[in-house]
């Protein structure tokens, strides 16, 4: 298996609730290339629901989120032709999220967030990001992403 993006966060800025691999209470996702696109799988389990039978919203914006700014960091190393591993070592937090829900999202299944490139510009990168459930679409969501400053993360 490819090594997921997170798995390169250095240890002091691997904390995240959604992506950080140290925190033992977090969701651990993991994101890679396919092809042009990023993807991140995840289940949730029964304490994720909203009402019975369907995910809580909050979890989904929270995937989107840290989906998509690990998609930026990759994104900006693939843009300077750099491997993940190298430094300077890019970190992203987001500047803006939007989330649109288009239906229900159905508990009891794997999710896939599914990211696209939309603006590498400085120290900014747009993602464009689309949760599936099932092969449906139930969510999409939009990351304004900026390179984390030196002094984040001590």
């Amino acid at each position: 298996m490819t090594q997921a993006f997170q798995d390169y966060y250095p240890d002091n800025l691997a904390q995240c609730y959604g992506c950080g691999r140290n925190n033992p209470h977090g969701h651990h996702i993991k994101t890679v290339w396919d092809g042009d696109e990023t993807v991140t799988r995840f289940t949730p389990q029964p304490y994720h629901t909203a009402v019975p039978g369907f995910v809580y919203g909050g979890l989904i914006a929270s995937l989107i989120d840290c989906h998509s700014t690990g998609t930026a960091a990759a994104a900006m190393y693939r843009a300077e032709g750099r491997e993940m591993d190298t430094l300077p070592a890019y970190r992203f937090v987001t500047a803006s999220l939007h989330v649109d829900f288009l239906k229900p999202t159905p508990l009891g299944g794997e999710l896939e967030i599914r990211g696209r490139v939309r603006e590498i510009k400085g120290r900014k990168v747009v993602v464009e990001s689309t949760l599936w459930a099932g092969g449906v679409a139930t969510a999409r969501g939009e990351v304004v992403a900026v390179q984390m400053p030196e002094h984040f993360g001590g």
